[in-house]
C-alpha cells in the first residue's frame, strides 16, 4: 500500500470516528434531557403527593369551599329575612296592643262624657250663668278637646241612614216625616278611635 493510500484511510477513518463521536454526544444529550424532564415529573408528582393534593384533588377542594360559602351565605340572608319579619310583626304586635288598650281607656271614660252632658243638659240658662256650671263647661270642653287630639270623635246618627256597623237600633217608630231606615234619635252617643268604632250609637229608627 502507498503512501497516499494509506493517508486516504486514515483520513476516512478519523471522519467515521469524528461522526460517531458527534452520534454518541447528541443521543447522550437526548437521554440526559429525558431524565431531567422525568426527573422533574416525578419531584412535582412527590410534591403533590407529600401534600395530599393532586391537582384534581386542589380543583374538588376549591369547589367544595365555594359550595361552603354559598351555602352560608344564604343561611345568613334567611336568617336576616326572619329577624325583619319577626320585627315587623313585633311591631304590629305592638301597634295592636296599644290600639286596643287606647280603646278600653277611652271606653271607661265615655260614660264620664256622658255624665257631663246629662248634668250640663238639665241646667237652664240661668244656671248655666253660675260659676259652678261655668267650671264644669269649662272641664268638659277641655275633656272634650283632648279626646278629639286623640282622634276620638261622635259618630254623626239624626238624620243618618241606619248603618249597622255605627248604629245599634234599640226602638224602631212610625215617622210619616222621616225616611225609612233613617235615624230619629239617639239616646245614646257612639264614639270611633282612628276609625275604629268604640261604641256604637244608640238610637231610634224610623219604619
Amino acid at each position: 500500500m502507498t503512501e497516499k493510500k494509506k493517508k486516504d484511510v486514515s483520513l476516512k477513518e478519523e471522519k467515521k470516528a469524528e461522526k460517531k463521536e458527534a452520534e454518541v454526544k447528541e443521543e447522550t444529550a437526548e437521554a440526559a434531557g429525558e431524565t431531567e424532564e422525568t426527573a422533574a415529573e416525578a419531584a412535582a408528582e412527590e410534591a403533590g403527593e407529600a401534600s395530599g393534593e393532586t391537582p384534581e384533588k386542589a380543583e374538588d377542594k376549591g369547589d367544595k369551599e365555594k359550595s361552603k360559602i354559598d351555602e352560608l351565605n344564604d343561611r345568613v340572608m334567611r336568617q336576616m329575612a326572619e329577624f325583619e319579619n319577626y320585627r315587623k310583626r313585633t311591631e304590629k304586635e305592638k301597634a295592636a296592643m296599644f290600639e286596643t288598650g287606647a280603646k278600653s281607656v277611652i271606653e271607661k271614660l265615655l260614660p264620664v262624657v256622658d255624665n257631663f252632658e246629662r248634668g250640663l243638659a238639665g241646667l237652664t240658662d240661668e244656671g248655666k250663668k253660675d260659676p259652678f256650671a261655668e267650671g264644669m263647661q269649662r272641664i268638659y270642653k277641655q275633656l272634650m278637646d283632648e279626646l278629639e287630639k286623640l282622634e276620638v270623635k261622635p259618630i254623626e246618627a239624626v238624620g243618618k241612614e241606619f248603618d249597622p256597623n255605627l248604629h245599634n237600633a234599640v226602638m224602631h217608630v212610625e215617622d210619616e216625616e222621616a225616611p225609612d231606615n233613617t235615624v230619629v234619635e239617639e239616646l245614646q252617643k257612639g264614639y270611633t278611635y282612628r276609625e275604629s268604632v268604640v261604641r256604637h250609637s244608640m238610637v231610634k229608627v224610623a219604619n
